[in-house]
């Protein structure tokens, strides 16, 4: 039993479900309304989804035993009661089952692409694995380049529900679909959830930076907390925060379509769930003097994009306005 629970620990579950609710939602509370608003049925079958969402919460399953593998040196001092590669699990049985997850997620994205006819996700689901072993390895410790990543392959779930979706509508309605708008109306939608995950995910890695700076230190990590000090990487952090803030209201104006008066629910959802928890995460931050202080911030905005994701529930009820 502790066993599995450290396995559990190993392969971060509540992330891996997180990320399989996300498919789950993009397909079918964003993708699916956006189809029948343009008179199309479902495109994405459940063995299709199944596939996808294997893929994705299997490959990210092998990334976070990886990292922790590399990481070992730098949990030992962090966070020295949380390590388990090396105390419960191997580190040989560590590569060996990032490997194994990295192997089957691989699997099902190629399985996925070869139903799809698309090169494109076949080349994705293997380039993924790669970088996420190059970036456990060595890119993490360069300034900024992991950050970056991690944050792109956050944002690249919501875009993978796109392709699918238009590559189904390639292959079933080639001869129509350039006169459509709905390819375009998938990429809008879902590239917003995608740019919300980009930008949270970046801002939650850098503040994760600050929390580990101790280890990063000892092992010579190029970090921005580092390389620029605390004050400055909390003034960095800080615009990241006001521009995802002033993008969420430049869409909230103009490219909604619900009703934008501060009674309506998109309006109070997006002031109460998202705006006052970046608020809330910006005054932590510069409140912020130890890791727990840092490990505090950092999960408000955890909370704060799972929130965000969350709201695409919203769409159903703005695309039948």
């Amino acid at each position: 039993m502790e066993l599995f629970k450290d396995i559990m620990r190993l392969v971060r579950w509540s992330n891996l479900l997180f990320l399989g609710a996300l498919v789950w939602l993009m397909e079918k509370w964003v993708a699916v309304p956006i189809l029948r608003q343009a008179a199309f049925d479902e495109q994405m079958p459940t063995l299709m989804l199944v596939l996808l969402m294997l893929a994705i919460v299997l490959i990210a399953a092998g990334g976070y035993v990886i990292n922790d593998y590399f990481d070992v040196k730098i949990d030992r001092i962090n966070r020295p009661d949380e390590v388990i590669v090396t105390r419960t699990i191997s580190k040989p049985a560590a590569m060996r089952f990032s490997l194994v997850l990295s192997g089957l997620g691989i699997a099902c994205g190629i399985v996925l692409a070869i139903l799809l006819r698309s090169l494109t996700m076949g080349i994705l689901f293997v380039v993924v694995p790669g970088l996420l072993w190059f970036y456990s390895s060595s890119y993490k410790r360069l300034f900024m380049v992991g950050n970056l990543i991690i944050a792109l392959l956050a944002a690249l779930t919501p875009m993978l529900v796109a392709m699918t979706n238009t590559a189904l509508l390639q292959l079933r309605f080639a001869t129509i679909l350039p006169y459509l708008t709905l390819p375009h109306d998938l990429y809008a939608w879902l590239g917003g959830f995608a740019l919300f995950a980009f930008l949270l995910t970046w801002i939650r890695e850098i503040i994760k930076d600050m929390q580990d700076q101790m280890g990063d230190r000892e092992l010579e990590c190029h970090s921005m907390p580092v390389v620029w000090g605390n004050k400055w990487t909390k003034v960095f952090v800080t615009c990241l925060i006001l521009l995802t803030l002033a993008i969420i209201g430049h869409l909230w104006y103009h490219a909604l379509p619900f009703p934008i008066g501060w009674s309506s629910l998109s309006t109070r959802y997006i002031l109460f769930g998202i705006v006052t928890p970046l608020l809330c995460s910006l005054w932590l931050l510069w409140a912020a003097k130890i890791p727990s202080d840092y490990k505090t911030c950092q999960q408000v905005v955890k909370f704060t994009m799972l929130i965000g994701m969350l709201y695409s529930i919203c769409v159903v009820r703005g695309l039948s306005i």
